[in-house]
C-alpha cells in the first residue's frame, strides 16, 4: 500500500518528477549511468506500492515529464533561434515534448501490477517499458530519442565495447538488458551476483568482437567534410549566402587539395545539411562552382529543392561536371519542426516540407554504394538501409545549429554510433556547426571535428562488416525478447509440493 511509502502527495509527485530527471542524467553526453537503476528503482517501487492503476500511471506520467524534460532539454536553443516569432512557446518546448512522449512509462507502471511480485513483475517491468520505448516510432512520423541503450555510449574504448552487444539485439535490446539489470541490482544479494556476472559476459563478449571483426575487401572513398559553421539566423534569413557560399567553397577547395595530396583513394566532398543557400537543382552555375573547387571529386550536397507546390529537404550529388548524378528527398520529418502534426489545432509553422518516397542505395562512380539520409533519420534503429540493397557505408548531413553547444548534438551523433554497431557499417557525419565525424563498423570513432569550427575533415572512410544479426532480422529481435519478457511473466507460478519429503 502507499503507507509504505515514505512520501504522498505532493511529496510524492516532486520524488517522481526527481527520479525521472536524475534517470535522465544517465544519458548522452553525462553518462552517469549509476543513476538509471536508482530512478528506475523508485519507479519500480512506487508502481507496486500504489493504490490503484490510476495511482501507478499517474507516477510513470511524472517519472517521464522528469526524465523527457531533463533529456530534451536542449530543444529550448531551437525556439531561442527564432524567439521573436514563438516566444511564447519557449517555456513549453521540452515540457511541451515530454508531455506527449510520457504516457508511455504509464503502461509499465501500470503492467507489472498484474502479475505477483518477484522475478515476473520485474520482467514485465522490463519487458512493456521497451515495448512502449519501440513503439515511439509510430507517434507522428516517429520520435524515438533517447533511448534508454544509448546510456551504454560513452566515450572512447569503454563504450566501444559496451554498444558491441547491439550488432545482434539493436539499441532496443540493450534498453531492455539495462531495465532488468537497473532493477535486479536491488532485489537481493544473489540477483546483484548475477548482473554482475552477466556484465562480465557482456564486456567479454563487445571486446571480443572488436578484436575478432573482420572488415570486408572493400575499399571506401575518402571523406572531405565541409562544416562551415554558419550560425542558424544566417541559414535562415539568408543575410549572408554569398559570403557563406563562398566560405564552403573555400574550404572544398583546401580538404580536396589536402585529400589528393595523400593519395591512393579517390575522394568525396561533403557539405551538410542546408550547405547551400538555395536550390542547387535549379542552379547550374553553383553546381559548376562547387564542382571546380572539388577539383574532379564528387561532391554530395544539402539543400532545399522545389518541385511544383512540393518543398523538399534534399541531399543531391554533384558528379565532377557540375550536372546531377542524384537526388534524396528526406523522407522522415521532423514533428513540429518540418511538418505540423494534426494534434495541433491551429497553424505554428511558416511552411511545410513534403516526404520523399523512402530510403535509396546509391551506385555512383566515386562514391561506390552509399545509403544517404538527412538528419533526422539517422535517429530510426532498424530503417536506416534500403530494403534488400545494402550499401557498403552510411552517410547522414545534419544542421544542428538549431540546438546549440548543447547535449543535443551529442545526442544526435550518439544514434549515428548505434547505427554503425547494429547495421555493421561505417557512418560518415556531416554537420554545419559540428560535431561531425566518422565511425568505422564497430561503433568506433575514427576522425571528429569539434562543435564551432569553420574547418574542413579529411579521412578515409572504413570498410564495412559482413551483416550483422541485426542488419538481417532488425528490430524483430528485441520485440521478440521483450514479448518473452511479458509471456513469462504472466505464467502461472508453480506452486511448492508438500509433504513426501519434500520441505516447504
Amino acid at each position: 500500500m502507499i503507507s509504505t511509502l515514505p512520501v504522498r502527495g505532493w511529496r510524492l509527485a516532486g520524488l517522481m518528477l526527481l527520479a525521472g530527471a536524475l534517470a535522465a542524467l544517465s544519458l548522452p553526453p553525462v553518462h552517469f549511468l549509476f543513476l538509471l537503476p536508482v530512478g528506475l528503482m523508485i519507479l519500480y517501487r512506487v508502481s507496486e506500492d500504489a493504490r490503484s492503476w490510476k495511482q501507478a500511471a499517474w507516477c510513470g506520467f511524472l517519472f517521464g515529464m522528469g526524465f523527457h524534460t531533463v533529456g530534451l532539454y536542449w530543444l529550448t536553443n531551437a525556439i531561442l533561434t527564432r524567439v521573436h516569432e514563438f516566444w511564447w512557446i519557449v517555456p513549453f518546448a521540452s515540457p511541451g515534448v515530454a508531455l506527449l512522449i510520457a504516457p508511455f512509462i504509464c503502461v509499465p507502471a501500470v503492467l507489472c501490477r498484474v502479475v505477483p511480485p518477484g522475478w515476473r513483475r520485474v520482467l514485465m517491468f522490463a519487458g512493456s517499458w521497451t515495448v512502449m520505448d519501440m513503439g515511439r516510432v509510430f507517434m507522428f512520423s516517429g520520435f524515438p530519442w533517447n533511448p534508454l541503450g544509448s546510456d551504454l555510449e560513452v566515450p572512447g574504448l569503454a563504450g566501444d565495447v559496451l554498444i558491441q552487444p547491439a550488432a545482434v539485439l539493436g539499441v532496443d535490446g540493450l534498453s531492455l538488458a539495462l531495465v532488468l539489470g537497473s532493477l535486479a541490482l536491488f532485489r537481493d544479494r544473489r540477483a546483484a551476483l548475477a548482473v554482475l556476472g552477466v556484465s562480465v559476459l557482456w564486456v567479454g563478449a563487445g571486446a571480443w568482437r572488436l578484436s575478432t571483426a573482420i572488415p570486408l575487401n572493400i575499399v571506401n572513398p575518402r571523406a572531405v567534410l565541409v562544416q562551415g559553421n554558419v550560425p542558424e539566423a544566417e541559414v535562415i534569413s539568408h543575410a549572408d549566402a554569398v559570403g557563406n557560399f563562398r566560405r564552403y567553397l573555400s574550404l572544398t577547395a583546401q580538404g580536396a587539395q589536402k585529400a589528393y595530396a595523400q593519395g591512393g583513394r579517390s575522394p568525396v566532398v561533403i557539405w551538410p545539411e542546408s550547405g547551400f543557400p538555395g536550390l542547387l537543382d535549379e542552379d547550374t552555375l553553383a553546381r559548376q562552382m562547387i564542382a571546380r573547387a572539388a577539383d574532379g571529386a564528387p561532391a554530395l550536397v544539402g539543400s532545399d529543392r522545389q518541385s511544383g507546390k512540393d518543398w523538399f529537404n534534399s541531399l543531391i550529388a554533384v558528379a565532377p561536371d557540375g550536372s546531377i548524378a542524384a537526388i534524396y528527398d528526406k523522407s522522415r520529418l521532423v514533428p513540429f519542426g518540418e511538418y505540423q502534426p494534426w494534434i495541433l489545432p491551429f497553424n505554428v509553422l511558416p511552411g511545410v516540407l513534403t516526404p520523399g518516397p523512402g530510403l535509396k542505395t546509391w551506385d555512383l562512380p566515386g562514391l561506390g554504394r552509399v545509403g544517404p539520409m538527412v538528419c533526422y533519420e539517422i535517429i530510426f534503429s532498424g530503417s536506416v538501409t534500403a530494403r534488400n540493397d545494402r550499401p557498403d557505408w552510411l552517410v547522414t548531413i545534419s544542421n544542428d545549429a538549431w540546438y546549440g553547444n548543447s547535449a543535443g548534438p551529442r545526442q544526435h551523433l550518439a544514434t549515428g554510433r548505434m547505427r554503425a554497431v547494429e547495421e555493421g557499417l561505417p557512418v560518415v557525419f556531416a554537420n554545419n556547426t559540428g560535431i561531425s565525424a566518422i565511425y568505422d563498423a564497430t561503433g568506433h570513432e575514427t576522425a571528429r571535428l569539434g562543435w564551432g569550427l569553420a574547418d574542413v575533415l579529411v579521412s578515409d572512410i572504413p570498410s564495412p562488416l559482413p551483416p550483422t544479426v541485426f542488419s538481417r532480422f532488425g528490430r524483430a529481435t528485441p520485440l521478440t525478447l521483450s514479448v518473452l519478457c511479458m509471456v513469462l511473466a504472466l505464467l502461472p507460478a508453480r506452486r511448492k509440493r508438500y509433504g513426501q519429503g519434500v520441505k516447504g
